[in-house]
């Protein structure tokens, strides 16, 4: 008897279906999950303490928010055993997931001669929550969520030491925070009408990140795949690094009202393409570390990385 043969597991429409329903909920999981408390915020964390980045950074943070899990924790079953911890019986595992390729030779359909192509293609594992497993040493668990959080002034130090170091001119006046891409600056409100010095220091990591994709530096630009979509995708990578940038300076990163009215076009874009949100959190996890590369004393992402099927978004980002 022949075995019947299992379709393969779509792992982007997976990622994206959850991705949908906590939007559609009003939690874009890149805005929530470090509210709760300092041990649940931050980025979610491999057995070794190095953080998840791109979409496994998003996707975890969505599980862990549905799900009620407080550690940032996330292992493989075998990693588990190797710390002497192991998974209790029953508990659903969660997607891990990375990009592989192979090579694939092809005739020139004219004159034969065969070219090598490379194909990516993507790839997954199965991980569990540390609150998934029974036996880990006691820093694996969360001790205390109800930490008040740090007044402003005891983070600002760090707040001044990342910003300052970014050469964005910023403007401030009027009402409304945007990024102008024709005459390259941020725009604002002043200081005193945000609810606290944290709320504008969130504000500014947005259009910070508006700022990296500039065409004299990251060149992010998205018109010829997402079409009338474009800017919406842009806020979209916006949104995401902005949640970073948030999660690592203890910022808090509510969904400003200008920037609500895009859920709509967000909803829409990820229904229509299920690696769009892969997509946009490489992209937001690729400003981050070029808007971190200034105080990290790195060197800088060289101007005019983009991607080649990238077109423009000619409207100023808000």
């Amino acid at each position: 008897m022949v075995a019947k043969k299992t379709a393969p597991r779509d792992v982007a429409a997976e990622i994206t279906d959850l991705i949908i329903r906590k939007l559609e909920e009003g939690v874009p999981p890149w805005s929530r999950p470090w509210r709760d408390g300092p041990e649940a915020g931050g980025r979610p964390l491999r057995h070794c303490g190095t953080p998840y980045s791109g979409i496994n950074n998003l996707y975890l943070w969505a599980i862990g928010d549905a799900r009620g899990y407080r550690s940032r924790y996330w292992m493989t079953s075998r990693q588990a055993g190797e710390l002497g911890g192991h998974v209790r019986s029953g508990e659903q595992g969660s997607l891990s997931v990375y990009y592989s390729s192979f090579k694939k030779t092809e005739p020139n359909p004219q004159t034969g001669a065969e070219t090598q192509k490379s194909i990516r293609f993507l790839r997954h594992y199965i991980v569990h929550n540390a609150d998934q497993i029974d036996g880990l040493p006691d820093y694996f668990y969360p001790k205390d969520l109800t930490t008040p959080p740090l007044p402003p002034s005891e983070r600002q130090a760090g707040i001044d030491a990342f910003f300052g170091v970014i050469p964005a001119e910023v403007r401030h006046g009027g009402n409304r925070a945007y990024f102008s891409p024709t005459f390259d600056y941020i725009q604002m409100p002043h200081r005193r009408v945000f609810r606290s010095s944290d709320h504008y220091a969130s504000t500014r990591g947005h259009e910070s990140v508006h700022w990296s994709g500039h065409a004299n530096r990251l060149a992010r630009t998205f018109g010829r795949r997402f079409g009338d979509d474009a800017y919406a995708f842009e806020e979209l990578v916006a949104e995401i690094g902005a949640g970073l940038l948030c999660a690592a300076l203890g910022l808090p990163n509510a969904l400003h009202d200008s920037h609500a009215s895009y859920v709509g076009h967000w909803l829409g874009i990820l229904r229509g393409d299920k690696s769009a949100i892969i997509h946009a959190a490489s992209k937001a996890e690729q400003a981050v570390a070029y808007l971190r590369s200034f105080s990290a004393a790195e060197a800088e992402v060289p101007a005019g990385e983009a991607s080649p099927d990238m077109d423009s978004v000619s409207a100023a980002a808000a």
